[in-house]
């Protein structure tokens, strides 16, 4: 079973479209656009590791090591090239409790476990079903998405250390108050100007690196004294060295780590897949929804391994990446690279960097994800697609991502089925034959089966009655129900009611439930049409 999966995985990964750069020509251009915006992501990927590490309740070093390995593997073998992956706020807010309650171990025990149901997804092709997630979810989850981030950031504005000696993430703490505060906002508007500006002047540097990299000389030439990198905690370590999970290997293992498993590879894979879409909508490319999710897992699988918190794909890193130029997987793999070298060898440096600047970056991502156009179509789009996009926004920011998603898909679902419901109505007449016809409007499914009964007039109608189904279909189980029901009322009176124009599936549908009355010489491909009489007593009442 195991080398079959393993034959399944490497065929995923080991197809031409995950060549480095896919459909790109490789000029020096693009090489120092692509290694830029890798630099680029990597430095905006240091402080949200090393917050979401509080979040958890593990070492930073934990998250920053998560950050380097989910990232490099999914830029490398991932559904899509320019995509950021690393440790996220939106699982690291579900591993706290597993932490507080068994340790780090039973984390990594757990990320590993997450990572083998992300491959078994992969390789079922799962993936397929994000097709079911209606537009306006997609608008949803990313204003969500935008005002998580943007309050993310609000941290950042706190007086360093004070927050996580308050126990509460991003509540605690004690904010900043008079010329620091004054001070922290200008350069955060410093670096928004200059991504602004930057390129207006020039592409050859990515707009965000220009503005982390003017804020920093500012910063660090005047001696301004703002709250930096190396002010959240250190970011120095070594290389991650393979470490096998110190849990037993036994069932009471198994009922602790496993429904955190699942709701990790749940959430894990919904913000991936949805930021796939998103990334792909962006830079014009498709598929990969099953390639990321092996991705996804095999990252996590080696993060577990090697010390990590385990991740997915970032929102917010991608549209930076996306926004400065990178469109290929040497800009995912530098940023990995990147962020390695900063904690084993440029840790000092990096540390100097002022969060202003950072906070400045993800600002101006706050701004280019936020799907301004939604709040204009609000007032021109159906009702219900409108409550949809603010109850995923409104979830999103106060519960999660994968809630927000579920919540939306079912809302849709629904408001769907109650739309179709309400349309099931039929052309009645009259032919030659003294006969008469009810053609059926709409589709016969469980919501419409009420309507569907109502249709018919039992007491008055002709011994013969025909229900033709050209313009409709029947769906499920409930449809079943409500024909033969129909059929029992026009036999309790002495009528027939017979069938007519069923699609193939329909035909398939109400042969296998023992249905219709099929004569010997009916033509299975329809060369001649045939009206079918109803066999009743076949489901019954309750």
């Amino acid at each position: 079973m195991s080398k079959a999966l393993l034959a399944v995985f490497a065929d995923r990964v080991g197809r031409p479209s995950l060549k480095l750069f896919p459909n790109v020509v490789m000029t020096p251009a693009r090489l120092r656009t692509e290694i830029l915006s890798g630099l680029t992501v990597s430095l905006a990927l240091v402080p949200e590791a090393v917050a979401f590490a509080f979040v958890a309740g593990v070492h930073p070093l934990v998250g920053l090591y998560a950050a380097f390995m989910v990232g490099l593997i999914t830029a490398l073998f991932g559904g899509r090239p320019g995509m950021i992956s690393g440790a996220t706020g939106a699982l690291a807010v579900v591993m706290v409790a597993l932490v507080a309650d068994h340790g780090v171990e039973y984390l990594f025990a757990t990320v590993v476990l997450m990572g083998i149901l992300q491959v078994a997804f992969g390789i079922l092709r799962w993936g397929k079903f994000m097709r079911l997630v209606p537009h306006p979810v997609m608008l949803g989850f990313v204003n969500g998405l935008a005002i998580v981030i943007f309050l993310a950031q609000l941290t950042q504005f706190k007086v360093p250390g004070t927050v996580a000696a308050s126990g509460h993430g991003a509540s605690g703490g004690e904010w900043l108050t008079g010329q620091p505060l004054v001070t922290m906002l200008g350069l955060v508007a410093l670096t928004m100007a200059v991504i602004w500006v930057m390129p207006r002047i020039t592409r050859v540097v990515p707009a965000p690196l220009a503005g982390i990299a003017v804020v920093a000389a500012v910063v660090i030439g005047f001696g301004i004294e703002v709250p930096r990198v190396g002010d959240l905690a250190s970011i120095k370590g070594g290389l991650p060295s393979f470490h096998i999970p110190a849990v037993p290997l036994d069932w009471e293992t198994l009922r602790i780590i496993f429904p955190y498993a699942l709701i990790l590879a749940a959430i894990g894979l919904i913000e991936s897949l949805l930021t796939l879409n998103l990334v792909g909508e962006m830079t014009g490319q498709r598929g990969g929804a099953s390639r990321e999710s092996l991705a996804q897992g095999a990252a996590n699988i080696a993060t577990g391994f090697f010390g990590g918190m385990g991740g997915c794909a970032m929102i917010g890193q991608s549209m930076i990446n996306v926004n400065s130029g990178g469109r290929t997987r040497i800009s995912g793999v530098a940023a990995a690279l990147f962020l390695l070298a900063f904690i084993v060898v440029a840790a000092p440096l990096i540390e100097q960097i002022p969060l202003a600047a950072l906070v400045g970056v993800m600002f101006m991502v706050v701004i280019g994800t936020f799907a301004w156009n939604s709040i204009k179509i609000l007032f021109r789009v159906p009702k219900t697609d409108a409550f949809v996009i603010v109850l995923v926004t409104a979830v999103t920011v106060a519960e999660d991502l994968a809630v927000a998603v579920v919540v939306g898909v079912i809302v849709s679902a629904l408001a769907y089925a109650w739309t179709n419901a309400r349309r099931i109505h039929a052309d009645v007449y009259t032919p030659e034959d003294g006969s008469k016809v009810y053609r059926v409007q709409g589709p016969l499914f469980f919501g419409s089966t009420d309507g569907f009964t109502e249709l018919f007039e039992v007491e008055t109608d002709p011994d013969t009655v025909v229900v033709d189904f050209a313009d409709s279909r029947v769906a499920d189980q409930s449809a079943l129900q409500a024909i033969e029901a129909v059929a029992a009322k026009y036999e309790a009176a002495g009528k027939r009611l017979q069938l007519r124009h069923l699609s193939r599936d329909c035909h398939r549908l109400l042969t296998r439930a023992g249905h219709l009355m099929v004569d010997s010489d009916d033509d299975p491909d329809y060369a001649i049409a045939a009206d079918y009489s109803v066999r009743t007593g076949i489901l019954g009442g309750h």
